[in-house]
């Protein structure tokens, strides 16, 4: 991971409150957080022993639920 410049919101005490990122970096956070989620969820799915079931079939049923 990259060396992130730490730059912080402090109060009068110099208590840090926040962090200040570049949008940039923030960003790329955001992704990482999301690939993270992906792969946690993969993982618990393929421990969860159910059986796979084909994409069209599962938005199907997402689909009739939703109605």
């Amino acid at each position: 991971m990259p060396t992130l410049e730490e730059r912080y919101v402090v109060d009068k005490d110099g208590n840090r409150l926040g962090v200040v990122l570049d949008m940039e970096e923030y960003r790329k956070l955001l992704e990482e957080l999301e690939e993270l989620d992906a792969i946690r969820s993969f993982d618990r799915a393929k421990a969860s022993g159910e059986k796979p079931i084909p994409l069209e079939e599962a938005l199907s049923e997402i689909e009739r639920h939703k109605k």
